[in-house]
């Protein structure tokens, strides 16, 4: 059964196409269902015998196959391309290797284009595109019968246009054909009711190799600082610890309703990322899935995670955007990545509704004046917030200064999981793989972390 936007944007598609206008630009919050409506929209140009193929294009390939597996379960029909199928799903890359016998089938047939998360895509003309955006503004805008464009942020990094879009004059705001806020999603549960907190401190000491001390009141003062760099801050294990022991609290609570609850991180490097699933296997006790870009099998790891019991999933970029997890309700974000198209489609994986009795999303992160800054404005896009000061744990079992040797970092204080000693074998892996924060500069953490709650209550 559709939701109710999906119904009104499929209306509203039907009208503009039935007007001759064929590039329809819809802009949808993370996790408000965009593939259901593409899958939908082809299925009425079927059946409407305006169109003979369907073609897809996302960002990866865990998301073209779950496009294919939508689309086929929609169309009743094969999805893969070959003899006998009525359409096939692609990633962005796969562009690059389509010769002009392909493009033929837009000239010689009457193609419906499907664009997930289209501003990986730029251009209004070649002059202006970027690789992607320069094949469709060749061979699909104006060969295609109908195009659809999806997404969920609707800008991107660099200012270049976006493939497909309209822009205002002289504002240069984009226009949308449909458009589903958070705000909207949030309100007709669709999507979670988000709750982001940023996480600081107010006194944060420095020494230098010369002995000479410095101390900040946040952690916003001490990275306009040159003494420690925000890459170096989200891979000191103080750090780490601190954001996995609020990450893992707040999973255990909610698995307590809901068992298969898991829990999302976001880290910086491979190494990173093998870092914080040693930390979560040997000091919290939890079981966690670790997907990189170097393994051949992560979209199948990805998949069995989508639906076993494991508490966590430990990627470098792996599960950004369109990616399906609806029992993800908890995420860390220890990414090296500061923009805020990253940061919206890295909340837009715990914002999935399912079916679970507790459906409460929480996003960790640092105060770091960009992050900072992105959540602020998440929060005025959302009516009834509140926000919240409080005190969490003192800090002081994790003023271990940085040791300044480049093989060690700084130990995680057994005290506080007194049951848990390291191997040599962790101990080594630990040595080798991560890094200290500087040869130059020792780091401690003199007071309490604190934390600014962003929650929407609905």
């Amino acid at each position: 059964m559709l939701r109710n936007w999906q119904k009104k944007c499929l209306l509203a598609v039907e009208q503009y196409y039935g007007q001759q206008y064929k590039h329809f630009f819809c802009l949808a919050t993370p996790g408000a269902g965009k593939t259901v409506l593409a899958a939908e929209v082809a299925a009425y140009l079927f059946e409407s015998k305006q169109i003979d193929f369907v073609i897809c294009f996302s960002p990866s390939t865990e998301v073209a196959n779950n496009i294919k597996k939508a689309f086929s379960k929609r169309l009743n029909c094969n999805f893969d391309g070959v003899i006998g199928s009525v359409g096939c799903s692609y990633t962005y890359q796969n562009m690059r290797f389509f010769n002009d016998d392909y493009w033929k089938l837009l000239r010689n047939n009457r193609v419906f284009v499907v664009f997930d998360e289209i501003h990986h895509c730029a251009g209004s003309t070649i002059d202006d595109a970027n690789i992607w955006g320069q094949d469709i503004v060749k061979n699909i805008q104006e060969q295609a019968a109908f195009t659809l464009a999806l997404t969920g942020t609707p800008w991107r990094s660099d200012l270049l246009p976006i493939a497909l879009a309209t822009y205002s004059d002289p504002d240069n705001k984009i226009q949308c054909n449909y458009t589903y806020s958070l705000q909207q999603a949030v309100n007709d549960r669709v999507c979670r009711n988000p709750k982001i907190v940023l996480i600081d401190n107010e006194e944060i000491s420095v020494t230098t190799e010369k002995k000479e001390r410095k101390t900040y009141n946040s952690l916003m003062a001490l990275l306009k600082s040159p003494s420690i760099s925000y890459h170096e801050l989200i891979k000191h294990e103080m750090v780490i610890n601190y954001i996995l022991t609020q990450g893992v609290n707040k999973l255990t609570e909610i698995r307590h309703s809901n068992p298969d609850a898991a829990g999302l991180i976001v880290a910086s490097s491979v190494e990173h990322a093998e870092q914080i699933k040693i930390i979560l296997h040997k000091y919290f006790h939890q079981s966690a899935t670790l997907v990189t870009y170097k393994e051949n099998n992560a979209s199948e790891k990805i998949n069995q995670f989508r639906f076993n019991n494991t508490q966590w999933i430990v990627t470098v970029g792996m599960v950004s955007e369109g990616t399906d997890i609806p029992r993800l309700q908890v995420c860390c974000h220890l990414s090296r990545v500061k923009t805020e198209l990253y940061f919206r489609q890295v909340l837009g994986r715990i914002l999935r509704v399912n079916r679970s009795p507790n459906q409460e999303a929480w996003l960790f992160t640092l105060a770091e004046e960009k992050l900072s800054s992105f959540a602020n404005r998440i929060d005025k896009e959302l009516p009834d917030l509140d926000i919240l000061n409080r005190t969490n744990l003192a800090a002081n079992y994790f003023t271990d200064q940085l040791l300044k040797n480049n093989n060690t970092s700084t130990p995680f204080n057994p005290s506080l999981y007194p049951e848990m000693e390291l191997t040599e074998n962790d101990k080594s892996q630990r040595s080798t793989k991560t890094s200290p924060l500087s040869t130059l500069h020792s780091l401690e953490f003199c007071n309490n972390f604190r934390e600014k709650l962003i929650e929407v209550f609905v």
